[in-house]
């Protein structure tokens, strides 16, 4: 939901919504707004339907009653809001009103005789009322979440002014003072900052967040010690260097946490990424194909300009001094290999010969090779760095000769870390190319600035070191310093990790990797009829999977670090189980013609079978290498028929959905399952309430209450 949901009114309907909060409060008005548009044409008006109506109408109508209370309440305690709150307040509280009387059907008489408007005969009236409904409600949101950005802005500030004073103090006692407060001061900056994190929509911008939090978080302890030494050795530069080199760099990131929640940028507009290979290899295969789809829409010359290009940024693995001859001219002759494939692509094109599918698929494999290629060059000298640094001899040194006093060691020692910085940051640009993914981009230029930033550092403290041997808060800060470096090469050892899973299909891609798999299964279905008994084996085992999948979305979502591996890794699982589920459905089963029926029962039998086996073998215990051996490829093996049956229906029920909501306007599509399934119908047991959420006015609320108020920590 990147913008508000419908327009309405004096209200823009393009109103951005950045953050998960806004977006989840808003997901039980539009399931309750959308059941009351989208009902039956021919629902039965029978009492107990019409006396639902009326409850739901009237539900939405004090839930916005409330919800409106709270915002007219942030209107007042906000000036620079009030007019723009009052506005979308008092418009959320007049189409909820409609919302009442339109819904205000509670006899058939009523409904029948008095020719008043009402949900039944007014359905453009009530559209108009939902839209501007979820307009105001949007507006609303959005004007309470500006109220986040300030907060975060005056903390910001206020670390801004507490900073430029410990620059400038003079003395240790005045220095621990004011500290002190800068460190509470951060503390509340750290915990907005680390909320709003969470909550923001945007990979990019949660991954350039959490790159500036860490930037704040490690020059915390280095700005302590580096202030300490600089007030120990007033006359010492280098120790002047130290320290100023920290304020800057937490200057920036405070600048750009800003940036950040604002959505603006200091100089004007926004800096986009530096575009990687991988981002490059990818628009290519786009234009390349493009020319299968589409014969006029991408022309051959666009075509050939993405590839230099993308040739051109090959030039940061073929000059690099670290890389090896061999893998020099590697990289070289595949560029040839895609340039005259190619070449050979336009020309087939051009002439639209027969043989432009296979230069196509020529064209786009050779650059996947090229990618390939890149990826172990990168990748491998990542590995062999890490070895390399692993025991910070070259630290050790420094911090040796700095407490010897001797000089001219460190200016040697210093000599040879500033080669590893340059071969690091050189090494993270190369990895930034390969990556896969813009947030992990993000990171990999994070840690190409920390090791640019921090080498030099180490260096200035290894120097004041040397000039006073013996002092201990010096010794302090050096060590902070090389402590610091040796994080983020722990760091750089955790982002290598994540790009390889991408590259090999482990992380975010499973459902891009097993998309373009499901072809070689499709003729292969010898469909068997299931009698009764067996249908309703399949359906209780269905329904059993969909407890189970409760049970998991419930404990996850008591997981503090909602963005954590292992709760992404069971979303997944659970994904697949409650589809798996809907497959089994009887009730989906009902709207479908006989053969389709035997066709998707025949799979989901095989489901059922593929789903015993991997239970059966992962409850077996098993003792010795070979055992152990066999039971994990037996296990890989039952998994991949699971999500080989799982992949083979999943096009064939879309199909049919498409076709029963096509014919018949009653299936919802299966995108929605996971945002709680908002219904399109109106069936009785739903506006009883048996099947709704509801609006969710503690929902919106609470929601409120946080954005008002900083929680105490």
């Amino acid at each position: 939901m990147a913008s508000s949901p419908c327009g309405g009114g004096n209200f823009d309907c393009g109103l951005e919504i950045q953050t998960r909060s806004v977006e989840q409060t808003l997901i039980p008005l539009v399931s309750q707004i959308t059941t009351l548009i989208n009902h039956k044409d021919k629902l039965k008006k029978t009492e107990k339907t019409l006396r639902a109506i009326q409850r739901v109408g009237q539900a939405v109508s004090v839930a916005v009653g409330r919800f409106v209370a709270v915002g007219e309440a942030i209107a007042a305690e906000n000036e620079d809001l009030k007019d723009e709150m009052g506005l979308a307040c008092f418009e959320a509280r007049r189409a909820g009103t409609a919302i009442a009387q339109l819904t205000d059907v509670s006899s058939l008489e009523q409904c029948e005789g008095d020719g008043r408007s009402t949900v039944f005969s007014d359905r453009t009236g009530m559209v108009k009322a939902a839209r501007m409904l979820l307009s105001s409600v949007t507006k609303v949101l959005v004007l309470a979440d500006c109220i986040v950005i300030k907060q975060i802005i005056s903390s910001r500030n206020k670390v801004l002014v507490t900073l430029e004073q410990l620059e400038r103090v003079s003395t240790f006692q005045e220095f621990v003072q004011i500290f002190s407060q800068f460190g509470n001061e951060m503390v509340e900056f750290a915990h907005l900052t680390g909320d709003r994190q969470n909550d923001l929509k945007d990979e990019k911008k949660r991954a350039r967040m959490a790159a500036a939090r860490a930037v704040l978080e490690k020059c915390t302890m280095m700005l302590l010690t580096a202030s300490k030494t600089c007030l120990r050795h007033p006359d010492c530069e280098s120790a002047r260097i130290n320290k100023e080199a920290v304020f800057q760099r937490m200057r920036l990131a405070l600048e750009q946490v800003i940036e950040i929640v604002t959505d603006t940028r200091s100089g004007g507009e926004a800096k986009a990424l530096p575009v990687s290979i991988y981002a490059g290899i990818k628009d290519f295969k786009v234009k390349v194909e493009g020319l299968r789809d589409s014969l006029y829409c991408v022309s051959c010359e666009a075509v050939a300009a993405q590839l230099e290009a993308l040739v051109e940024k090959t030039e940061d693995f073929t000059d690099s001094a670290y890389t090896s001859h061999e893998q020099r001219e590697t990289i070289i002759q595949l560029c040839q290999i895609t340039r005259q494939e190619t070449k050979q692509l336009i020309s087939t094109w051009r002439h639209a010969t027969d043989e432009v599918e296979l230069s196509i698929l020529k064209t786009c494999q050779s650059v996947s090779d090229l990618r390939r290629e890149l990826h172990r060059v990168a990748v491998g000298r990542a590995t062999e760095l890490l070895k390399l640094h692993s025991d910070h001899l070259v630290l050790q040194a420094l911090k040796a000769s700095g407490g010897d006093g001797n000089l001219e060691a460190v200016a040697d020692y210093a000599g040879t870390l500033t080669e590893h910085k340059e071969h690091l940051v050189e090494t993270c640009r190369l990895l930034c190319h390969i990556s896969g993914t813009e947030p992990l981009e993000i990171t990999c230029i994070h840690a190409e600035e920390t090791f640019r930033v921090i080498g030099p550092q180490i260096i200035s403290a290894a120097k004041t070191l040397a000039l006073h041997p013996t002092s201990k808060i010096a010794k302090e800060n050096l060590d902070v310093f090389c402590e610091a470096w040796e994080s983020q090469l722990c760091d750089m050892a955790i982002l290598l990790k994540e790009i390889n899973d991408v590259f090999e299909g482990r992380r975010g891609a499973l459902v891009e990797l097993f998309s373009h798999k499901h072809s070689a299964n499709l003729k292969t279905v010898k469909a068997a009829k299931l009698d009764a008994e067996e249908q309703t084996t399949i359906a209780k085992l269905g329904l059993e999977l969909c407890l189970l999948t409760s049970d998991v979305d419930s404990e996850v979502e008591r997981w503090d670090e909602q963005d954590h591996e292992m709760v992404r890794l069971y979303q997944i699982i659970s994904s697949m189980a409650y589809s798996m589920y809907l497959f089994t459905s009887l009730s989906f089963m009902k709207n479908l013609l006989d053969e389709d029926r035997i066709l998707i029962l025949s799979e989901t039998e095989k489901l059922s079978a593929a789903c015993q086996q991997l239970q059966v073998c992962a409850k077996t215990p098993v003792q010795g290498k070979s055992a152990i051996f066999q039971k994990v490829d037996s296990s890989i093996q039952n998994t991949k028929g699971i999500l080989t049956v799982v992949v083979y229906l999943l096009p064939i029920c879309n199909k049919l959905i498409r076709k029963c909501k096509s014919e018949r306007s009653c299936l919802a599509s299966p995108q929605h399952w996971r945002e709680k399934q908002l219904s399109t119908t109106v069936s009785e047991e739903t506006l009883n309430g048996k099947g709704s959420s509801g609006f969710g006015v503690k929902s919106l609320e609470q929601h409120m209450a946080n954005l008002t108020f900083l929680e105490s920590k």
